[in-house]
């Protein structure tokens, strides 16, 4: 139990990995500003759909108004981004992870995470790159059936912790995580939250065409496992006997790993159930925090963890989160200056108008580019979909594409950047849990975007010459 006992850190973000991310946001955040100055301002027409969702009208007009933003309002930006549009979503994932934060810390000092670490190694450490195979698979199916994204997030550290185990590097621990389930995302053979919006708005039956993202989803699957075993291969370090062979069970910590998988398991069928009622879908995020509350204060009373010590543990796992929360304030603010300046929609239609001269098969690429530069600005699946579908699926139109395959160019171009653009707070959020910094990240992770680019489009490109 030597390395159980080591003291923990719980999910402190690391200072390398803030400051890193910290200037690159706010080196962002000038350049969008300057771009104010530069973009003339502009808007698309809107209507209210079926839902009362404001959506670009595609039989609207595209109108030059008045653009740039005062001073004080960039300058406030990351403040005012809470009571702007979207500002409730972004409050919920603050108060997701400071629940988080502050339940993990108290399972980390009762010992019991390293515990169930150590468990794990013991009884699986032979057959690591099996695992491997079985957790990758698991955060994809989250991301593809349910749409998990900002939900995983409580799993990251504890799986590049497992990776550290096995004789990995955090990489790769972030690789079967973080990056799966964005693969997942992406793929989406039943995300509600991009493919399910998005054919909605297209008039498509939800999830219809499932067959090409399901081609997809195993085609992706068998790409990230190859890249990261390549690079599991060339970091591996023999586990120690000692954590393989020295594993003494401990009957409090066994009652605690029971309490903690037993309410692990009842949130996963819950957040699972939302796939199919939809009544669920707007609560994943709470479902999660709520029970890792529960198993934050259940488990840890379970291995003898006092009252007093809890409420501590659980107020400075909180604390660890605050640098996270500035991250994710001033990433959002991002989209708030562009939308505030009126230059988000120019962008837009300057993309729009560009493919018009486009051959057929260049389209398709056009509008996966297109979708990809938005995801820099807007991370959100689902508003993205409300912003690009009434513009994006017309283009597709005209030119004799159909729509079903410009959902999957949407799907591809929203989901598998989250984890590459420093803008998504997602990312930066499980960079400092993992101690990873940003250029580590980035370094590491550009060459499997790029064989992913290739692969997706290749895949688009055959959904184009078979009619998909």
């Amino acid at each position: 139990m030597g390395e159980a006992k080591k003291k923990s850190k719980g999910l402190d973000i690391s200072a390398k990995s803030f400051i890193t991310a910290t200037l690159i946001i706010f080196a962002l955040m000038v350049i969008t500003y300057i771009l104010t100055f530069i973009i003339p301002g502009g808007e698309y027409a809107r209507i209210a759909d079926e839902n009362g969702n404001m959506i670009i009208d595609p039989d609207g007009q595209f109108t030059r108004i008045q653009g740039g933003l005062p001073f004080y309002k960039w300058l406030l930006s990351p403040f005012l981004v809470l009571a702007a549009d979207g500002g409730g979503t972004i409050a919920a994932v603050i108060l997701f992870l400071l629940i988080v934060g502050g339940s993990f810390n108290c399972l980390d000092k009762c010992g019991l995470m390293g515990y169930m670490l150590q468990k794990i190694v013991h009884k699986y450490g032979r057959v690591r790159y099996q695992l491997m195979s079985i957790i990758v698979l698991f955060f994809m199916l989250l991301g593809s059936f349910i749409g998990s994204f900002e939900e995983c997030v409580p799993l990251v550290p504890i799986v590049a912790a497992l990776s550290l185990r096995l004789g990995w590097d955090a990489l790769t621990g972030m690789g079967m995580s973080v990056l799966a389930v964005s693969c997942g995302f992406a793929a989406g053979v039943c995300n509600p939250f991009t493919v399910g919006v998005a054919q909605g708005l297209a008039g498509l039956p939800m999830f219809s065409g499932a067959w090409l993202r399901a081609v997809s989803f195993v085609l992706i699957y068998m790409l990230l496992l190859l890249f990261l075993k390549n690079h599991a291969g060339k970091v591996e370090k023999p586990i120690t006997a000692g954590t393989q062979e020295q594993f003494e069970k401990q009957e409090n910590m066994e009652k605690g790993i029971l309490c903690f998988s037993g309410i692990l398991i009842i949130g996963i069928i819950l957040v699972l159930s939302s796939g199919f009622l939809k009544a669920l879908q707007d609560y994943t995020m709470i479902i999660v925090a709520v029970m890792f509350l529960v198993a934050g204060i259940a488990a840890p009373v379970l291995c003898n963890m006092k009252g007093k010590a809890l409420a501590s543990c659980f107020g400075a796992g909180s604390a660890s989160i605050c640098p996270a929360i500035l991250m994710i304030l001033m990433a959002s603010s991002i989209k708030y200056t562009m939308v505030e300046a009126n230059v988000l929609d120019t962008i837009l239609h300057g993309a729009v108008t560009l493919a018009g001269g486009f051959p057929k098969w260049a389209v398709i690429m056009f509008i996966y580019a297109i979708v990809l530069g938005m995801n820099f600005f807007i991370g959100s699946g689902s508003a993205k979909a409300f912003l690009l579908i009434p513009l994006i699926v017309p283009i597709a139109q005209i030119f004799g594409i159909s729509s079903q395959l410009c959902i999957l160019a949407f799907a591809f171009g929203d989901g598998f950047s989250n984890v590459f653009y420093p803008t998504n707070p997602v990312l930066l959020i499980s960079l400092g849990l993992a101690g990873v910094s940003y250029g580590e990240w980035f370094k590491w992770s550009w060459k499997f975007q790029a064989l992913n680019l290739m692969l997706t489009s290749g895949i688009l490109l055959m959904g184009l010459a078979v009619g998909y």
